[in-house]
Parts: C-alpha cells; structure tokens; sequence
C-alpha cells in the first residue's frame, strides 16, 4: 500500500461521530488458580494438624526426655508413640509419599523422593524397635522432619503466585452476545450459536464479534492488541475484520466468515497451548541437590550396612540403626529451607519492587538470559497515538505552537483516533463554528474567524495543492502518518504521527548491551516504522511486519542459535511467544493474556524493571547456592561419622548430636537467607 492510501485509510471517517456503547508441581501450567489455592490451603492445613501431634511425640521420646531432664513413662508409652507417629506419617508425609510416586513416575527423582526415602525409612526402623527389635527408635526427628518440609513448601507454594489461566483470558476477549440481523429485526445470540454468512451489526465501542467482513459502514478498528499495529486500521465495505478487535467510531455490519477453531483468536489460543506444552522446564536448585543426596542416601546407607554387618562383623541390628542414621541424616531440615526461604524473600522484594514472579522455574533462569526481544506497540513505545513532528511552510502561523492550537481546536469537535491525538496537544482554547466532516478526507471549520482544514495526502493530491514534498517524503519513510494543515486554500504545514519511544527504553538498551545481553525487537508494524525505532533505540536486530502466529516462530529462530531468550510483550499477539521464550516477562498494562501466559509480570512499563529482574535473578540464585552449600556442607560431615568412619577412635555420631547439627544448619540457612534483603 503507498503511503497515501495508508495514511488516507487511517483518515478514514473522520468526524463521523456516534455514540458507541462500550459494550504437586508448582509450574504455571499444571494447575489452576483455584487448583494452586486448595493446594497451599492443604499444605498449611496438614502442617498445623502435624505440629500440633508433634508435641506429645516430643514428650514420649526417650532422647527428648534426656535433654530436658525429664523421666516419665507409663505402661504401653511406646504404643502411644507409635500411634502418634503414624498419624504424622502417614497423614503429613502423604504428599512426599505421593509425590516420590509421582517423580519415579516420570523418571525425576527430586526433593520428594529424597524426603520421601528418609521418613520411610526412619518410620518402618522405629516402628520395628516399638514391636521388639534392638535399636533406638527415630520418631521425633520423622516428626520433626515432616512438620518442616511441610513449612518449606507452604512458604514456596504461597510465595509463587496463581497457575496460568492464560486460556481461559483468550476466551474472555470476545464478547458473550452478538446481534444478529434480520432485515430490520437485531436479535442478541449467545457467541456459540452465530453461523458462517449471518449477519452482525457492530456498534461504537464494541468488540467485533467473529472474522468476517464489513457488509456496509466505515469505521476505524483498534487491533493493536491482537496484531500489534499500532495504528487504528481503517475499516469500510469490503475490509476484513478480526473477532475480538474493538470497533472505533462508526456503527458497521459485518458478515460472518469464519467461526469455531477457524477464527484467528482460535489459532492463537492453540499456539499458546502448544508452546506451554514444548516448554520444557529446567528441575530448579533444590530438585537438583536433592537428587545427588537421594543418591547418597540410598547408596551411604546401604553400603554402610554392608561394611558393619559383613565386613566388620556387627550385628545385624547395630548395622541396620548405623543405616538408618545415614539416611535419616542425609535429609537435613535445612535442605527443605534453604530455597524456599530464599524464594519467599526474593518473591516479596519482587513483588515491593513491582515484579511479580509467576513461575519460579523461569525467574531462576533468567539470570542465564543472553538476548531479550521487546515488543515495540506498548513495551518499547508509548503504544498510542502521539505527535512526532510539526512542520510549517510559509508564514500562515507565527510558529509552531500556533499551527498546533489551530489544528488542535478543529480536531476537538472530532472522534476520530487521529483527531483526538492533535486535539490533545493543543494549549490554547480557539473558538470553532461552522464543523464540516470531510468523509475519507478530513475535517473543515472557522476557527478563530479563519478558514481551517485538517486533510489527508489523498485530498491534497486529489485537489493538486502544492507543498515542500522532500520534507514530508522523510516523515513518510520512517512509517509515520502524516496530515496537513490548510489556511484558506494554501497548505501551511504538516503534523506527523505515530507510536512514540518510551523516554526510559533508550537507557535500557545501553545497560542491556553493558551486560552482555542483545536487546532486540519483534513487531507487527511495517518495516519503516520499526526502522525507525530501531535506530533510535540503537537496536541492531529487529524484525518486523511478522504476523501474531509467527512471532513463536522467531523466539525459536533466536534460540537455535544457542541463547536463552527472554520475551517482554503486552498484547494477545505477544501470548505464544511469552509461552515459547525461556522467559516470558508480560507488561503490566496490557492484555490478561498476555500476563497470564507470562512467567514474569512488570507491574510498570518500563523496560528498565526487566534488568532490574535479571539482577534480582542473579542475586537470589547466589543465595541459593550458598545456602544449598550450608545445608549440604552439613551432610559432608554428617554423613561419614553417622556410617562410623571414625568409631575406631570413639567418635561415632548419634542421632541426637545429628539432629544438633541439623538445627544449626537450619538457623545458618534461614538467617542468610535474611541477607537477600541487603
């Protein structure tokens, strides 16, 4: 299309003004809001119900009484002991237990397992002591053991926010009710029950039912949020329409061209589906350390056995509680803490910072990211309609400010996308009479006794009025629209519009480029305009003109080439591509799709949050590990004294000098992890 005709379509129908009427995984994608809500209700539910049982068992415990210089026991205290800890067991630990099966399942031994193994293990020993075998029995710390790794994942799970409704936010973009036309008749029908070829009527204001075309009318369309234009797109008989677009100024009716799985909002909804089930997601910190340890215990412990019982020639009981003390040992209290607590603290200073973090998974990745593609409409830019630039030829207005007014108190009286723009940017009050609606053209009134119109490039090519052309040929290569100002009979000057750059993007861009991360963008706008922005922003890749359903496609261009690629976007088109990239950051103002197929939220626009996120990701990570090597450093020492390595010399570590040393470790884990905050 030429720039005439582009900016004529985009003048479309101005000052045609009606009234509109406006009208347990914790991964975002495996469970629902309502789902992630009973979830953390359960967990905090059976931590509580197991504290509360845990006292008793504290108060039965042989080596507890010990400590506290106590001495009571009564006929069948051990049953009672038993009877307790089997509630604890079986009725804290079920998610462990049902969450080893569900990791064996899919072949990924992590934390549950880990935790899993260990409080089997120190019930089914303890319970053997209870009913006669020699040997001490390990109830408190399968207690104590439960009761925290209970509190860890409450912390975690309430600390990371709701599953994705991404889906069901699609669903919501088109309206519940169409009206339907029989001659002059309008019926409202549920959405489901409109056809191929009915007949719709769209009014001001609304959301245009289903894809089809414009049967009679001229309007003008916001699709910014489907397809990422950031013009409003000039409509009239013939024009093709997208369901869920929002319907600008004029009344039109529309026949129905395609329904059901057809329609391009059906098309991106299966993207989006698609590219959340490809993504794989990287077992975090914690999963990964407790899948070494899972390993060390099973094997520490039996090996353990094996050298007292046939090498050494203990007995078979003395052997059993040395491996059972490995195993028991080999889950610190402080591993169930260590990230947990780090990610509450780092989710809170998120959140307080206006970053809200939706799946932890991506968060913790993000610190590898190597290039970060934005969105132009709305991430980059202002995503509305703003004067660029002013030009005045010959001396019909003193300046610059005073063709502005001028203009501005014209488009006042006018609905029209464009018009509201320049009507915005007036400073002065002018008096207009005598408004005249140029269909497809513009608009005409006196204002301030002169004779004023606002026209597109068609009417002044129709009516051959002469201007500077290499002036406004520039404005029209960088994409902008241009209208021009007519004094009389004489063209005075022109105003240019467009998307304008976000004063904080440019300052983004630099401090991405210091830290070795490639900005790049992704639009739907045409290739001068993305050009344009481009170079002013000093980014070196950009794409442009790609269509909503191959914006996924470029995320995955990027990523063949080797680099973990974080998506900023806000609009429905921008949905499979946050579900496609490493991480998907959602702009806060835009569309809840958008925001729900993200991993990350940016409460504000500013692009500047999205390093703030990496920093913040590099940060915690780093706690993590240290943390993760507080309650682990715990278990390189731990572990060979409790397998007796050094019981030649006397020193062999029990179970109550371990659980000491558990103890510290978990006060050392929750108060670094306290430390985020500096």
């Amino acid at each position: 299309m030429n720039h005439t005709s582009h900016s004529e379509h985009n003048h479309m129908d101005h000052g045609h003004v009606e009234h509109g009427h406006s009208g347990h995984d914790h991964s975002k994608h495996d469970h629902g809001g309502h789902d992630h809500g009973a979830m953390i209700a359960d967990f905090r539910r059976r931590f509580w119900i197991s504290l509360a049982i845990t006292v008793p068992i504290l108060l039965l415990s042989e080596q507890v009484q010990t400590w506290l210089g106590l001495k009571f026991a009564f006929e069948g205290s051990q049953y009672v002991l038993f009877a307790f800890s089997s509630v604890v067991f079986f009725y804290g630990g079920w998610p462990f237990l049902t969450g080893l099966e569900n990791e064996l399942r899919k072949k990924q031994p992590g934390m549950m397992t880990l935790i899993a193994v260990a409080i089997t293990t120190a019930y089914v020993f303890s319970s053997a002591v209870v009913f006669g075998f020699a040997g001490m029995d390990f109830f408190w710390e399968l207690a104590t053991l439960i009761d925290i790794m209970l509190l860890g994942h409450w912390i975690e799970m309430k600390s990371v926010l709701g599953a994705s409704n991404a889906l069901e936010e699609l669903v919501r973009l088109m309206p519940s009710v169409a009206h339907i036309m029989h001659g002059r008749e309008i019926h409202d029908l549920p959405l489901g029950e409109v056809k191929k070829e009915d007949r719709l009527l769209v009014r001001p204001g609304e959301k245009i039912p289903a894809d089809g075309e414009v049967a009679s009318g001229s309007t003008s369309v916001n699709e910014s949020m489907l397809t990422g234009e950031s013009k409003p797109v000039g409509k009239v008989t013939g024009s093709k329409v997208v369901g869920g677009s929002i319907n600008g100024s004029g009344a039109i009716e529309v026949i129905v061209k395609k329904v059901g799985d057809e329609t391009f909002l059906a098309q991106v909804i299966k993207l989006v589906k698609e590219a959340q089930e490809s993504k794989s997601r990287t077992q975090d910190l914690a999963n990964r350390a407790a899948n070494w340890l899972t390993a060390i215990a099973l094997l520490g412990g039996v090996a353990t056995l094996l050298v007292w019982w046939l090498i050494v020639g203990s007995s078979f009981s003395y052997a059993l509680t040395r491996m059972v003390t490995v195993m028991v040992i080999c889950c610190p209290h402080a591993l169930g803490l260590a990230v947990p607590l780090v990610v509450a603290i780092s989710t809170a200073i998120a959140a307080k910072n206006g970053l809200l973090i939706r799946d932890r998974a991506a968060f913790e990745s993000a610190r590898n990211v190597r290039a970060i593609i934005f969105d132009k409409t709305g991430t980059l830019t202002e995503g509305k309609f703003g004067i660029i630039k002013v030009l005045r030829f010959g001396n019909s207005f003193v300046n610059d400010e005073e063709l502005l007014n001028y203009a501005a108190a014209l488009e006042s009286q006018s609905e029209h996308p464009i018009a509201r723009a320049i009507a915005g940017a007036g400073k002065q009050h002018l008096e207009v009479s005598s408004f005249n609606a140029l269909p497809g053209k513009g608009a005409e009134a006196m204002v301030n006794g002169r004779a004023i119109k606002v026209v597109s490039p068609g009417y002044v090519s129709d009516t051959q009025l002469r201007y500077p052309e290499q002036d406004v040929r520039a404005l029209f290569d960088q994409g902008h629209t241009v209208v021009f100002v007519l004094s009389g009979d004489q063209v005075s000057g022109a105003i240019a519009l467009g998307d304008q750059v976000r004063p904080e993007s440019k300052l983004a861009m630099e401090r991405l480029r210091r830290m070795s991360i490639e900005p790049m963008m992704l639009t739907g706008d045409s290739k001068q305009v993305a050009a344009a922005v481009a170079k002013e922003l000093g980014i070196i890749n950009y794409f442009a003109e790609v269509l909503p359903q191959d914006k996924a496609a470029k995320i995955k261009e990027v990523q063949a080439r080797g680099l973990n690629v974080a998506m900023t976007g806000d609009g429905v088109n921008d949905a499979p591509a946050l579900a496609q990239a490493d991480v998907g950051i959602a702009i806060g103002a835009g569309t809840d799709v958008a925001i729900e197929t993200a991993d990350i939220v940016l409460v504000k626009n500013n692009p500047n949050d999205v390093i703030a996120l990496i920093e913040l990701s590099r940060a915690t990570y780093k706690k993590m590990v240290q943390n993760l090597w507080w309650a682990a450093g715990y278990n390189i020492i731990a572990i060979p004294l409790a397998a007796g390595v050094l019981s030649g010399i006397g020193i062999v570590l029990s179970p109550a000098v371990g659980a000491v040393l558990m103890s510290m470790s978990t006060v050392i884990v929750a108060i670094n992890a306290r430390l985020l905050k500096l």
